[in-house]
Order: structure tokens, then sequence, then C-alpha cells
């Protein structure tokens, strides 16, 4: 009895073993979005659909990376600028000064480059900036992670968007 009551035991072990087993070879469910991810996502696809480019994907991974960085940079370099060109990610981000600001105020302040750039010939219009634009809808970059610290001291925040694969490449088109 013993002997056939362990033998069940094993077998119904073995049953629950194979379902998690099962379970965890599944890809595992998404969490949701937080709301400043969800806004940045959005503000930046509705910019990518108007000329064209497919939707970014957002990336907990990159998220992170700018979470670390603007985190730095609030407690390291008082919300000063990063230094961006030197990483593996596209980037872009927005320092502002005596007031909150959203995900859409942020990336509606990077398309207001989009003024001055020029698609029939890939080009900007002197003596102004299109870069940040041009990173918002570069159809190459597939995943987006954003974050954002507030200086409580100065009450100034900095954001910052990364991409990946980083676009702006000297040559190529956005989009």
């Amino acid at each position: 009895m013993a002997h056939a009551l362990l033998l069940v035991l094993a077998v119904a072990l073995a049953t629950v073993s194979s379902a998690h087993v099962a379970a965890a070879q599944l890809s595992p469910a998404t969490p949701p979005l937080s709301n400043a991810a969800t806004e940045y996502l959005k503000a930046h696809n509705q910019a990518r659909a108007a000329v064209g480019v497919e939707p970014l994907k957002w990336s907990e991974s990159l998220a992170n990376a700018t979470s670390r960085l603007v985190r730095y940079q609030r407690d390291n370099k008082a919300c000063n600028f990063a230094n961006l060109t030197s990483g593996k990610y596209g980037g872009n981000q927005l320092w502002a000064s005596g007031q909150s600001v959203t995900p859409t105020m942020v990336v509606d302040t990077w398309l207001k480059e989009k003024d001055f750039y020029n698609h029939t010939d890939n080009s900007c219009v002197p003596n102004h900036s299109c870069g940040v634009y041009t990173q918002v809808v570069w159809r190459k970059s597939v995943e987006l992670g954003c974050a954002q610290a507030t200086c409580v001291k100065d009450q100034s925040s900095l954001s910052i968007c990364f991409y990946n694969p980083p676009g702006n490449v000297i040559g190529e088109s956005p989009y």
C-alpha cells in the first residue's frame, strides 16, 4: 500500500513538473506598459505613421538603460545633457526647466524639427537641426526605450529615449 501510494505521488509529481516545464517554455506574459511608456510609444508611432514608417516596439532593456542614465545625470550632473555620441543606440534627449513635461510634450518638441527637414534631398535647412526628428522616424529603428528624471533643486527635468538600431546614418534617408 505504501509503495503504491509513493508511485501515485511520483506520477502526480512528474505530471505537475511536466506542466510547469511546459508553462515555463511558453513565452512569458508581457507585463502591461506604464502610462509613460505607452505615451512615449504612441507619440513616436504617430509620427512614424505620418511618413509611412513601421511602428516601434517598447524595449524594457532600452528603458532600463535610459532610466539608469537619466538618474545618473540627475544625481551627478545636475540634469545636464548626457553624452550620447559614443553609445551603441540612437538617442534623443530634452531638458526642460521650471515645468513638468509629459512624454507627448517631449516627443512633440523633437518633432518640431520636421519643419526644417527636406525629405526630397534628405537635407536640413541651414542653421537648423533635424537629427532628433529624423531619429524619431528612422525606418530601420525598431525598438524604443525612454525615461525621465526630475531635478528637484531647480525644477528641471531630463528626458532620454534610446533607439535600436540607431538612426541618422550619414548618406541614408530616414524613410
